[in-house]
């Protein structure tokens, strides 16, 4: 006996007998409870945005807020900032996003290489959508996010999140509007690690700052 037909086995003795059509996967099914609650509390528009800001700065990520006019002037500062004289622009990207920006734009291609990428400094992106009770944001490979390797090998991603369109309180919210074909990648915050002493290191598995854009108006 393998030790999956052990595990299996003490499953079926815990569901108890089975009577009727289906599988004992059915029956796993109708015996899990799905009452859990879909978020927690009620909030206003303003006090779940406000909530996914807190969030995120809380898993050490920079919130911005700003309007749509202003946006591109803020992704001009914010590169600037850095010193970034290239940045990884997705296919899709609205144009407007980048119109104030001076840094040359680099277009994701099929055969960039991680070291093509890695000579990249920022990577400006749109979002799928965000979670405030978890201070996530998910990208799904859309045309405004690109590939999900743009997002992980330059250390620096502004990340522009649509406020109200794309934010909601929790993530049974954030499964009923996300296509699970599609590839998801899910952030709470910049890359980070922690060794045995709980050192923490930043950049490990992505990018080092997560600058993330609360975009109101949109």
């Amino acid at each position: 006996m393998s030790g999956r037909d052990v595990i299996l086995g003490r499953i079926r003795r815990a569901l108890g007998p089975h009577e009727g059509p289906g599988t004992y996967e059915h029956a796993v099914e109708q015996a899990i409870d799905r009452g859990y609650l879909r978020e927690h509390g009620s909030r206003t528009t303003e006090q779940m945005v406000d909530l996914l800001a807190e969030n995120l700065a809380d898993y050490r990520a920079i919130v911005h807020r700003t309007d749509a006019e202003e946006l591109p002037y803020l992704i001009m500062r914010l590169l600037a900032a850095r010193g970034s004289r290239y940045v990884l622009v997705p296919p899709g990207l609205p144009p407007e996003w980048m119109s104030a920006a001076d840094p040359t734009r680099v277009h994701d291609r099929a055969a960039s290489t991680s070291h093509d990428l890695d000579q990249v400094e920022s990577v400006v992106t749109g979002c799928a959508i965000a979670v405030a009770e978890t201070g996530t944001i998910v990208l799904d490979g859309s045309p405004d996010q690109g590939r999900r390797r743009i997002t992980l090998v330059p250390d620096h991603h502004i990340c522009v999140v649509r406020v109200p369109d794309q934010v909601v309180s929790s993530v049974p919210q954030a499964l009923e509007r996300l296509d699970p074909t599609r590839p998801l990648t899910w952030i709470s915050g910049p890359s980070a690690t922690s060794d045995i002493e709980l050192d923490r290191v930043e950049g490990v598995h992505g990018p080092r700052t997560l600058e993330v854009v609360l975009v109101g108006g949109a």
